[in-house]
């Protein structure tokens, strides 16, 4: 077995698995991952992550060309800005239309710097800051635009109404990020009147220098 039919089944695999769990439903939400030779396998438009055939997956060369499977996501704003601005650090997008991560997106009160409080360890390590992005269009260019203006600064966005994207430096990695992030946003949601104690500064301060965390303003 080649190694892009083994990351073509990988991604069909755990796109299945955030289908089954409801993570995301019907023809929401959509995954991609760069390829040794620079390519980047994508999930077509209109697809179910429960039932996503590998073979149809649409492929890119290393030039941004789609050169086979069915047409991709109109979502791709999202993910090439995600892939021009991060660089090396980023192996794999992953947007859903989570549930608890977009009731989170429509609270008055968020900070557009950083949606979630440290409410835990793991949701600092994972995803770093998460931003606030104003609503778009799906599919509307322009909101590329807004990721590629904080990408170099954050693996995780919060895009308003709509849902959560996640890069990380490879599929598995960003599928955790998400699971994370939704994690996060249930926690929000749940302690959001309870005036929860969060991390302090100096936690957040250990765990960013432990596991060398990108945490810039």
């Amino acid at each position: 077995m080649s190694e892009e039919t083994e990351r073509r089944e990988e991604l069909c695999r755990l796109a299945r698995s955030l289908f089954d769990r409801g993570l995301t439903n019907g023809s929401s939400g959509n995954i991609s991952l760069r390829l040794p030779d620079g390519g980047l396998l994508v999930t077509p438009t209109g697809s179910s992550l429960g039932a996503l055939d590998p073979a149809r997956l649409s492929r890119f060369d290393a030039s941004g060309r789609h050169i086979e499977g069915d047409r991709p996501t109109k979502e791709m704003p999202l993910h090439e800005a995600f892939y021009a601005k991060r660089g090396g650090r980023t192996g794999a997008v992953v947007h859903l239309h989570s549930t608890h991560s977009v009731a989170v997106s429509m609270l008055p009160d968020i900070d557009p710097n950083c949606v979630f409080a440290p409410l835990t360890a793991y949701s600092v390590m994972r995803l770093g800051k998460v931003a606030l992005l104003p609503y778009f269009r799906p599919g509307d260019p322009e909101m590329g635009h807004a990721v590629r203006g904080l990408a170099a600064k954050r693996s995780a966005v919060l895009l308003a109404n709509h849902g959560p994207v996640v890069a990380a430096k490879d599929l598995e990695a960003a599928i955790y990020a998400m699971e994370e992030l939704e994690e996060v946003a249930k926690l929000t949601l749940l302690t959001r009147t309870l005036a929860p104690r969060i991390l302090d500064d100096a936690q957040v301060k250990d765990l960013v220098a432990h596991f060398d965390i990108e945490w810039e303003d």
